[in-house]
């Protein structure tokens, strides 16, 4: 039996953001979420995704709840990591999954065609599965470019990654992820990469907002 497919809409803000901002609660407290929401939108991110890995489903709901009216108001979307329940609870909010997490199609199935949907891809079999589910996927994202502690299980897949998949010139919007900073942000854009998401460079920072600005400078 054929599965029919669904008629995702494309999301424009998704397809121009340049700046990807992942709130982790790995590196900030909950209680700084909103802070730092204000401050990634102020600078330019296109896209905010919360990320907090070791937080109840109650908890996330909460910090999705408080960054949504910011995102709204800039028009920018709002992605929960890898909690369908979370973000099924939080008007508008999107998600995203990795390659062992809830497979994209039923993600898709109870998302329905209007919210965000980005899946994380680690080489390039899996960047061009992502490539075949335009009917499933909004973005997806390529890494991690450079080593990083934000995701120290996963080895680098470098810029020869970057370069492959730009080469296909993906109808997707694709970010690349993992490492990226401003010290190193114009090698990705060399490489091909048009979007990126960093995430230490700027939580780290005491000025979030700047940092954002100077990523995506690195990328002019």
């Amino acid at each position: 039996m054929l599965r029919a497919k669904m008629n995702v809409l494309p999301h424009p803000a998704v397809a121009s953001a340049r700046f990807y901002a992942i709130l982790d609660t790995g590196y900030a407290p909950p209680e700084r979420m909103v802070e730092l929401g204000q401050a990634v939108l102020a600078g330019g991110a296109g896209v905010v995704q919360l990320r907090a890995k070791h937080a109840t489903t109650a908890a996330r709901i909460g910090m999705l709840q408080a960054l949504a009216p910011l995102c709204a108001a800039a028009d920018v979307p709002l992605v929960g990591n890898d909690d369908l329940e979370a973000v099924m609870a939080v008007t508008g909010a999107g998600l995203h999954v990795g390659q062992d997490d809830l497979e994209a199609r039923a993600a898709r199935a109870v998302l329905g065609p209007e919210r965000v949907l980005g899946l994380s891809t680690h080489s390039l079999e899996q960047a061009k599965a992502a490539m075949a589910m335009a009917d499933v996927l909004t973005y997806f994202a390529v890494g991690p470019v450079f080593a990083t502690a934000t995701k120290p299980d996963y080895p680098a897949v470098g810029l020869e990654l970057v370069r492959a998949v730009a080469v296909l010139r993906p109808a997707l919007p694709w970010f690349c992820i993992g490492g990226i900073n401003r010290r190193n942000a114009g090698l990705v854009r060399a490489a091909g990469g048009r979007a990126i998401v960093a995430v230490s460079d700027v939580l780290c920072d005491a000025d979030p907002a700047r940092a954002v600005r100077e990523l995506a400078e690195a990328l002019a």
